[in-house]
């Protein structure tokens, strides 16, 4: 891989965990589903000059765009406002790997080996072990929101697989276009005034917001999704392991989040399983391909 596009993944991968703050900062100052409301409608102005129809696949665009876009943001919003120990969050939301490996099988009869098998099972018994801290035990409801905003995000991954070869402009463009009125709906109903204080916004905020929708959502996913075209799997998947290594790191400098020896133990067995499933999936996938 070219010196440039290492390059490019480290910055994707700080990018994605920088991402935390931005999150927490914005559902603290605006109201989570507002915010999440917010930073899709950033995405949609900018990607707008690539919204094109998409003959034969909208049912699919606009099923995407509720469980991919509305519905995992929305989760996920709600989960920092609900938690103050981002850290655990962030090793939660690695279950997203497992869960679509698990879709995989019962959808798509993908066939697994014990090597995965053991990766699932290790992802899941480190979020049980992170769910049983009595240090974060009172944000069991904001973990218990991620692990839901992790199986939105595995369902969307088996819906982008039907739109595979159309830009990932036009499929931000689309997430956003279904996801801002879904949002603006559901702040509008949950959280009453909360649009109307939108002209308040500090610089601050606005900042955080467009960090999320231009950095994490764009770059970030925009960047992976290039790199993917001129690399194997293989090669590309397992440099994004740093980013919730890197996710904790950052939440215990910036926040001063509390680090267990229990969460140790849970963030290490989700982590192997994780790495296990990524690097057996990618090695899978151009097996596939060759």
């Amino acid at each position: 891989m070219k010196p440039a596009h290492l390059a490019l993944i480290a910055l994707i991968d700080l990018i994605w965990a920088f991402n935390i703050v931005a999150v927490k900062e914005a559902v603290t100052a605006v109201h989570p589903l507002t915010a999440v409301a917010l930073r899709y409608a950033i995405v949609l102005i900018v990607c707008l000059p690539w919204l094109r129809w998409l003959p034969g696949r909208m049912v699919t665009v606009l099923i995407t765009g509720v469980v991919a876009g509305a519905l995992f943001m929305g989760l996920g919003g709600l989960s920092f406002a609900l938690a103050d120990n981002v850290s655990a969050l962030a090793i939660a939301g690695q279950l997203g790997v497992p869960f679509s490996l698990l879709l995989a099988v019962f959808i798509y009869r993908e066939r697994i080996h014990w090597p995965r098998i053991s990766g699932v099972v290790l992802s899941f018994l480190g979020v049980a072990v992170l769910g049983f801290d009595p240090a974060i035990a009172h944000e069991s409801i904001g973990l218990w929101l991620t692990v839901g905003a992790s199986l939105a995000w595995a369902s969307g991954n088996l819906l982008f697989r039907k739109l595979a070869g159309v830009s990932v402009l036009t499929i931000h463009a689309w997430l956003a276009l279904v996801s801002t009125p879904l949002l603006v709906t559901a702040s509008l109903i949950f959280e009453p005034g909360a649009l109307a204080n939108v002209p308040n916004l500090s610089i601050g905020t606005w900042g955080w917001l467009t960090y999320s929708a231009l950095g994490a959502s764009l770059l970030g996913h925009g960047g992976m999704s290039w790199l993917f075209q001129r690399y194997p799997v293989s090669t590309v998947s397992p440099l994004t392991l740093p980013t919730p290594i890197l996710s904790v790191i950052v939440a215990v400098l910036a926040f001063g989040t509390p680090i267990t020896s229990q969460m140790i133990i849970g963030g290490i067995l989700a982590l192997a399983g994780v790495a296990i499933i990524t690097l057996r999936t990618a090695q899978a996938r151009d097996a596939e391909a060759a």
